[in-house]
């Protein structure tokens, strides 16, 4: 009776292990592969909840939407290659992104990862994200989109990291709390754009009317303009932005003015229609032109007369910018402070 029993305990504990494994199986996080030829989309589609689809090398004519929360989606590097589709069925190829990571009106779309893989020739973005919130995006390559290479709306605590963009028509990375309603800016929760490379493109970094975010160790040459944060007279105003040990050199590319703004070239660091940020710890040579935006470092009162309030520019390192080091066009009484900054000339004199 003893020996029965023993065995009944046994089988009862290789059940109950054998479920425990089953279910472990079936929750467990899966890597869905692509192969050249295969569907990257067919694979987002399947994937669930916090898998991974790892795209291998080869070029890949289609765009993506990503839905999934918790989804990871990863090549192997500028040998995983999106391109578009002579024809797209799905709204993000018709917008003309190449991928779009996509929440709701009512719900944003939670720890979305993009990584190591690079996108090119589109004719909007190469990765547009709406409504999400802990977007990653590492280690993309985005060269030739024609308007932004990465670019959010209304979305928080997003990484942008690591990433090189190069000639776009617009902004290389480029935020902003809405693209279609005129609305005061809003607080991203601690959004990070970090070691990132830019060059060639009409403006490096746009941050345009978000709050709260840091801009640091990017390197940021080539473009008609370095960094451009940007508000207008909604409220709350823009800022509340740190930009700190970027190296912004040589922004010295020519582009042609726009509704928006003048011509562009030879622009730094702009700060417009901007409050309480912070410009510290920058190197920031080699930005020379003739725009109204030009010079190292830039307070530009905006073209629709809202003011920039409240700035810290300290412990920078410029030279050879030119109109000149610093620049600041506000009135002395709007309380920007210029502190400990290492440069030749400013406009008005006594910056530095």
């Amino acid at each position: 009776m003893k020996k029965r029993y023993i065995a009944f305990l046994v089988s009862a504990v290789a059940f109950v292990g054998s479920c425990a494994a089953a279910a472990s199986t079936d929750t467990a996080q899966r890597t869905h592969t692509v192969h050249p030829g295969e569907s990257i989309q067919k694979a987002v589609d399947t994937a669930k909840a916090g898998d991974t689809v790892l795209v291998l090398p080869g070029t890949y004519h289609e765009s993506v939407k990503v839905t999934t929360p918790g989804l990871t989606l990863r090549g192997t590097g500028n040998t995983t290659i999106l391109q578009p589709a002579a024809k797209s069925a799905d709204d993000c190829g018709k917008r003309g992104n190449g991928i779009c990571v996509s929440g709701t009106k009512t719900k944003r779309l939670t720890g979305v990862t993009v990584s190591d893989l690079k996108v090119t020739g589109f004719s909007y973005a190469g990765v547009m994200a709406l409504a999400t919130d802990g977007l990653t995006v590492q280690r993309v390559t985005a060269e030739k989109n024609t308007v932004w290479g990465l670019a959010e709306e209304r979305s928080q605590h997003s990484l942008y990291r690591q990433n090189t963009v190069r000639n776009s028509g617009d902004a290389g990375i480029f935020l902003a709390n809405t693209l279609t309603v005129e609305q005061g800016s809003v607080d991203t929760n601690h959004t990070q754009i970090a070691q990132n490379t830019l060059t060639g493109n009409r403006i490096g970094i746009t941050i345009r009317r978000l709050r709260n975010l840091t801009v640091t160790s990017n390197d940021i040459t080539g473009n008609c303009m370095g960094v451009s944060i940007v508000g207008d007279e909604n409220k709350p105003k823009a800022g509340a932005v740190t930009v700190r040990g970027n190296q912004v050199m040589k922004n010295n590319k020519y582009c042609a003015k726009t509704k928006r703004l003048p011509f562009l070239q030879g622009s730094g660091i702009l700060l417009s229609a901007t409050d309480t940020n912070d410009v510290t710890g920058n190197v920031v040579t080699g930005n020379s032109g003739t725009s109204p935006l030009s010079g190292g470092i830039v307070l530009f009162k905006s073209f629709v007369g809202a003011t920039s309030d409240n700035n810290r520019i300290r412990n920078n390192s410029l030279r050879d910018n030119s109109p000149a080091d610093l620049v600041n066009q506000e009135a002395a009484q709007r309380g920007n402070a210029f502190e400990h900054n290492t440069c030749r000339a400013s406009q008005p004199e006594g910056l530095c």
